[in-house]
């Protein structure tokens, strides 16, 4: 079932990322008068299928491989690599039959379909949800063996600052900026006392591959419901309770509580937990329950699905900041330009070798990973997703290599430059070679993506 679930959020994906890119260069097309032959989202191998229908002088389609898709242009050499139309002399409505500066919109038509999707999301989701921000007072949680892990930080730290700039929300630790600079040191305070810890050079790579990013805003363990006829309510464990041990381990955080748990199914655990007997006039919390509750020792046997029927009550204080149609649309620009300078950014230590290729890139398998992974925190978290990728493809698309949107450009600009079209057996020479590439870069991908699966 989560393998079903995986593929369907990476077609999800991918379909609305291809299905931009290709109309942007489609109605470029069209608005100076091209005639464009097919548009397809997925690619039609062997002539499969799964729909497709010719409305006027276009072909519209869905392919049976969903990694892609294409807007084949009359008069241009494609992925198509159709050479028919050299046979006969330059038609008005051909690619070849138009100025240059009009092909040239054309090519950066998907990129800039990229682009403006992004915003769209990052617009839409500030108008619609708020910027959310969550109190640095927090302590901070670390999973073992993360990446934070590894640079010292423990669960119970407070974070001060990053690189000297002191921060006032969780949000801003997790702003790429901090993570894709070249140095970066975070001040924490740990039992009173601070300290600075320093990430290594190879941080990006680190997180790059596979390992968890393994910090957030610690989550206390009060309890919410507790399920009748569950072994908590036969143990007489109460709502509105707060798990401060078990066996005898400190208790922080509720990922905790639902790692011991699940581990022990149909044993037997000593669960210690506090309760607030006098209800509150304000919000309940955690610090209350710890400062006026009382404590409680039960023996409770889980389970055989490791569980002992109890939900989480959300304790963390995150605030959702209403912004107004302009503050939202100048709040989305502003993320597009932050994540889209940091895109950059990232690709150019990969391409400097300052990090590690194979396990900063990724390939459909990564890729659908991380689109379900996204889609399991909520259709905000997929979104968000969705526009990063965005701005990648539209980056890695412009990039001058042959068979890329970026090395289309360049050739009609160099035909714009010397007044004269290249030879038609060098064009396709150069898009023969761009396709090896790409096939070749596709196929270390997939291997590199299932050696780490």
């Amino acid at each position: 079932m989560e393998l079903l679930t995986t593929i369907i959020n990476f077609i999800i994906a991918i379909f609305i990322l291809v299905t931009v890119h290709e109309f942007g260069h489609f109605i470029t097309a069209r608005m100076f008068g091209m005639r464009v032959d097919r548009f397809f989202i997925g690619f039609d191998f062997w002539g499969i299928t799964l729909w497709k229908k010719k409305i006027g002088e276009t072909e519209y389609g869905i392919g049976a491989f969903p990694v892609g898709g294409y807007v084949k242009i009359a008069g241009m050499i494609d992925e198509s690599l159709d050479t028919d139309y050299v046979q006969h002399e330059i038609q008005p409505w051909e690619f070849r039959g138009k100025p240059v500066w009009q092909r040239l919109i054309v090519m950066a038509g998907g990129v800039i379909m990229n682009m403006v999707l992004a915003a769209a999301i990052f617009i839409g989701i500030t108008a619609t949800l708020g910027e959310s921000h969550t109190p640095i007072s927090t302590p901070a949680f670390v999973e073992s063996r993360s990446v934070f892990s590894s640079i010292g930080l423990k669960s119970g730290d407070h974070l001060v600052a990053i690189n000297g700039h002191k921060l006032q929300f969780w949000e801003e630790a997790f702003d790429p900026a901090y993570l894709t600079s070249g140095k970066l040191e975070y001040t924490i305070e740990r039992n009173g006392q601070v300290m600075t810890l320093q990430a290594p050079k190879n941080f990006l790579s680190q997180l790059n591959d596979n390992q968890p990013l393994g910090i957030r805003p610690t989550m206390p363990p009060v309890i919410d419901q507790v399920l009748s006829n569950d072994p908590a309510a036969k143990a007489g464990i109460l709502p509105g309770s707060l798990i401060t041990a078990i066996d005898g381990k400190p208790i922080s955080d509720w990922s905790e509580v639902v790692d011991t748990i699940s581990k022990s199914p149909g044993k037997k655990l000593v669960i210690t937990w506090m309760h607030l007997k006098t209800a509150p006039d304000e919000p309940l919390t955690a610090d209350m329950i710890r400062k006026n509750g009382q404590t409680f020792t039960t023996e409770v046997v889980a389970n055989m699905s490791g569980k002992i029927g109890i939900a989480l009550k959300q304790t963390v204080e995150t605030e959702r900041i209403k912004l107004s149609l302009p503050q939202s649309v100048v709040s989305g620009l502003n993320q597009t330009w932050k994540t889209t300078a940091l895109t950059v950014k990232g690709f150019g230590q990969i391409f400097t070798g300052k990090q590690d290729f194979r396990k900063s890139v990724g390939g459909p398998i990564k890729i659908a990973r991380i689109a379900n992974e996204s889609a399991e925190q909520g259709p905000e978290s997929f979104m968000y997703f969705v526009a990063v990728l965005s701005i990648s493809l539209a980056f890695i698309n412009i990039l001058p290599v042959p068979a890329l949107d970026g090395g289309q450009f360049v050739l009609n600009a160099v035909e714009g430059i010397i007044g004269r079209e290249i030879p038609f057996e060098i064009k396709m020479r150069i898009q023969q070679v761009g396709m090896t590439i790409l096939l070749m870069l596709f196929a270390y991908m997939m291997i590199n993506d299932l050696l780490n699966f």
